[in-house]
């Protein structure tokens, strides 16, 4: 299985701290935010990475380099000045990602501002439908939610108790093929290449009944403000200097 990093948004609510550092470059418990799922990616037998970028593209080339570090082979989906949204940066990236995209094999998403203990190795390798969601309580700066994840393990948008997206996901290229039937005339959208949200196409999916999902209830934060940071940066911190107790 592949995997793509998303690591293109600008990171305004970071400033200053991104006004010379892209958002997932920036370090939490001694490593930069997209070391960590590079790590584990890695450790999950991901070979190949792909990497989109926007905002200070050249820096992620410059501090990752080709990902031998991590065993890892790094590509990177540059976006140009202006990124082009979830889903034309995914469907941008689908090139790069090559054989998923010839036969509709599934691929593992994340997005490259978050930190989470989620293991990586319950991604299912093979989705029911389209795609397959991680979703986390709802944090204090998203009360609301996004999705219902109902008894049978398929989301959708009502009928109970919304959890959050928690930015990690197992999607086929499949889930993007009536990409402008969807999206319709929204702006961007008339664009080369074309700029537009996933969103709506997963509630399409959802509709069909071809998004399925599951609840993880350990450690998960979205970094959107630096005061979220610090906090992340010192419970990581915290956790590596506390001894362990053997029994």
């Amino acid at each position: 299985m592949k995997a793509l990093i998303f690591a293109a948004g600008l990171g305004e609510r970071m400033r200053p701290l991104t006004e010379h550092t892209p958002k997932p470059l920036l370090e939490v418990g001694g490593r930069s935010l997209i070391a960590w799922h590079l790590q584990r990616l890695a450790a999950l037998g991901v070979s190949d990475v792909v990497i989109n970028t926007s905002w200070l593209a050249e820096k992620f080339p410059e501090t990752l380099g080709d990902g031998s570090h991590w065993g890892l082979r790094l590509n990177y989906s540059c976006e140009g000045p202006t990124a082009l949204e979830t889903g034309g940066g995914m469907w941008h990236a689908l090139a790069l990602l090559g054989e998923a995209e010839a036969a509709n094999a599934p691929f593992l998403a994340i997005n490259g501002d978050i930190w989470c203990d989620y293991d990586l190795a319950r991604l299912p390798r093979e989705p029911a439908g389209d795609a397959h969601l991680v979703m986390v309580d709802n944090p204090l700066q998203h009360p609301d939610g996004d999705f219902v994840l109902a008894d049978d393990g398929r989301l959708q948008m009502d009928g109970g108790e919304r959890l959050t997206l928690s930015g990690i996901g197992v999607y086929r290229p499949s889930l993007l093929d009536r990409w402008p039937d969807v999206i319709g005339k929204a702006p961007g959208a008339e664009l080369t290449p074309p700029r537009f949200k996933l969103a709506p196409l997963l509630l399409a999916a959802m509709a069909a009944g071809r998004v399925t999902g599951e609840h993880h209830r350990g450690r998960w934060t979205d970094v959107g403000t630096p005061q979220r940071l610090v906090d992340l940066d010192a419970s990581l911190r915290a956790i590596k200097q506390t001894p362990r107790t053997v029994p």
